[in-house]
């Protein structure tokens, strides 16, 4: 006998060329970083030795995320509605810092990469 299960789990990817990240901050400078990155994640990024790998790798993550969302970056889910992080480990982490979402932080599974030109992020969201 077989049982159906129904699974209520979304996933987004994206991948971003690094050097669009660094020809944006080259253009609009710290404005550019305030606007896609929380206080947070700017000061977790200086840290980097690569700090444009980092904030792509942010970058594709908040592009992940909407996509998982079925939002996209919008009006309803915005760069600020939630930041990237790292845990004690160094495991990537989304705080949710825009509770209208209708989710909680333990509900997103991410990772994060970046190797050469390119930063990816995957993304599973169970709600």
């Amino acid at each position: 006998m077989s049982q159906t299960m129904t699974s209520n789990r979304d996933i987004g990817v994206d991948i971003v060329d690094i050097s669009r990240i660094k020809a944006s901050f080259e253009k609009y400078g710290e404005s550019f970083l305030q606007r896609v990155l929380t206080g947070n994640e700017i000061r977790h990024c200086r840290k980097k030795p690569d700090m444009m790998a980092s904030v792509a790798a942010r970058f594709a993550a908040k592009e992940a995320l909407s996509k998982a969302l079925g939002r996209g970056i919008s009006e309803a889910f915005g760069w600020q509605s939630v930041e990237v992080l790292n845990d004690g480990f160094g495991r990537p982490v989304v705080n949710v810092l825009d509770k209208s979402l209708g989710i909680e932080a333990s509900s997103i599974k991410i990772s994060l990469s970046h190797d050469g030109p390119f930063a990816v992020a995957f993304v599973l969201l169970d709600r």
